[in-house]
C-alpha cells in the first residue's frame, strides 16, 4: 500500500524547492522498497489567481485524504492588498485548523560547515541541536473575548487541560527519540495560565520518568536561546511564546533557507520550509532546497516511523555542505557556488552512496 501525499507547492521559489524535495523522496522510497503516491493541488496567492479563493475545498479534502501533506511557500507582495481572508496566508491558518495541527517542529540544528554563517560565535554553537515545538491551536490568538476600541483593546490567553496534556505529551515522546530533555517555558511567575500550563506539564511528566523535566521562565528561555543554545535538547512552550522563540532559535542557525518545519495532530502531518516564498528568486533556479529536503527527513522520522530514511538524507545534507557546495544565500568565499537544481542531485548522489550500507544496518 502507498503512502499518500498531498503536494501544495504553492507560491514563488515554493514550486521549485518542492520539485526537490520530491525527488529526494522518491529515491527513498526506491531504496527503502516502499511507494509514495503524490496528488499535487493549488494553495495559497496561485489558488486565488485560478479560483478566487487561497484554499477551495478540493484542497481541504485532498489534504484531509493524503497521509501526510507536504508545502512549499505561500504569498508575496502581488497578494498583499487582499483583504485579510483572501491572503495567500489565510489559507495556511485554515488548513492548520481544519487538520487539526497542535504541534509545531522547528528543529535549530548547527551545521558543522556553515557555523561561521551564524552572527554568534563558533564556540557557543558547536554541536547545537535542538527542538522548539509550540503549541499551535491555542492560547493568546485563538483565545475570546478579544478585540479593540477606540479607548482600550483586549485579548485573552486561555488553555484547557488537553490542550496542554497533548503537547506535553509529544515533547516527551519527542525528547525519548532524542536526548530525553525537555524544557517548558512559560510565565508562572506572573502570568496564572502559564501557572496552570506547568502544572499540567508536571503532571504528564508523571508519566515519563525517564525524561528530565525543567521549567524556565520565558524572557530567560530568551536570552539563554542566544547565550547558550547548547544546554537545550526540547523546548515546549505555548502558542505565542513559541512563536517568537522558534523564529530566535532560527536565526542562530544563520539561514531560513536551511530551516524545516513539521505541524503534526492526531491524524494528519504537514511539512514545510520555514522561508517564505521569495518572489524576487523565483524562477531563477536560486532557491536554497535544503530546508524542503530536511522537511522531508522529518515526514519519514514522524509520520512514516523511518528514522533511518531520515537520518540518510541529514548525512547526505550535511556531506555535500562539507564537500563546500553553497546555494546563494549560504555562499561563503572559497564555495562552489551552485543553483536549486545541482544541489538536489549532489543530495541524491550521496543518498545512493549510502544506499547499501544503510539497508544493511536496518536489516532491509
Amino acid at each position: 500500500m502507498a503512502h499518500t501525499i498531498a503536494l501544495l507547492p504553492g507560491d514563488g521559489i515554493g514550486k521549485e524547492v518542492t520539485v526537490s524535495a520530491v525527488e529526494i523522496m522518491k529515491v527513498i522510497a526506491e531504496i527503502f522498497s516502499f511507494e509514495l503516491s503524490f496528488t499535487e493541488y493549488l494553495i495559497g496567492g496561485c489558488s486565488y489567481d485560478e479560483f478566487g479563493t487561497p484554499l477551495t475545498e478540493e484542497t481541504l479534502n485532498g489534504c484531509k485524504k493524503a497521509d501526510v501533506v507536504f508545502l512549499g511557500a505561500v504569498g508575496g507582495y502581488k497578494w498583499e492588498k487582499l483583504p485579510h481572508h483572501l491572503k495567500p496566508e489565510a489559507a495556511l491558518l485554515r488548513l492548520r485548523k481544519e487538520l487539526g495541527l497542535f504541534a509545531n517542529l522547528r528543529p535549530a540544528k548547527i551545521y558543522e560547515p556553515l557555523i561561521d554563517s551564524s552572527t554568534l560565535k563558533r564556540e557557543t554553537l558547536t554541536g547545537v541541536d535542538f527542538m522548539v515545538l509550540r503549541e499551535l491551536t491555542g492560547g493568546i490568538y485563538f483565545g475570546s473575548p478579544r478585540g479593540y476600541n477606540e479607548k482600550s483593546g483586549w485579548n485573552t490567553m486561555v488553555y484547557s487541560y488537553e490542550e496542554v496534556e497533548r503537547i506535553a505529551h509529544k515533547a516527551f515522546q519527542i525528547a525519548r527519540t532524542r536526548s530525553s530533555r525537555v524544557t517548558s517555558v512559560d510565565k508562572a511567575n506572573v502570568l496564572e495560565v502559564s501557572q496552570f500550563w506547568r502544572n499540567v506539564v508536571h503532571k504528564v511528566h508523571e508519566q515519563y520518568d525517564d525524561v528530565e523535566l525543567t521549567d524556565m521562565y520565558v524572557d530567560n528561555a530568551a536570552m539563554q536561546i542566544v547565550r547558550n543554545p547548547g544546554q537545550f535538547d526540547v523546548i515546549v512552550t505555548s502558542n505565542l511564546f513559541g512563536d517568537i522563540l522558534s523564529d530566535i532559535a532560527g536565526m542562530i542557525t544563520g539561514s531560513l533557507g536551511m530551516l524545516p518545519s513539521a505541524s503534526l495532530g492526531e491524524l494528519y502531518g504537514l511539512y514545510e520550509p520555514v522561508h517564505g516564498s521569495a518572489p524576487d528568486i523565483a524562477g531563477q533556479g536560486k532557491a536554497n532546497p535544503l530546508a524542503a529536503i530536511s522537511s522531508a527527513a522529518m515526514m519519514f522520522k514522524y509520520s512514516f516511523n523511518l528514522p533511518h530514511a531520515s537520518e540518510l538524507i541529514e548525512t547526505a545534507v550535511t556531506e555535500v555542505l562539507e564537500a563546500g557546495y553553497r546555494t546563494p544565500d549560504i555562499y561563503s568565499t572559497g564555495c562552489t557556488g551552485i543553483g536549486t537544481e545541482k544541489m538536489c542531485e549532489l543530495i541524491k548522489e550521496h543518498i545512493y552512496q549510502k544506499a547499501a550500507y544503510a539497508r544493511e544496518s536496518y536489516h532491509l
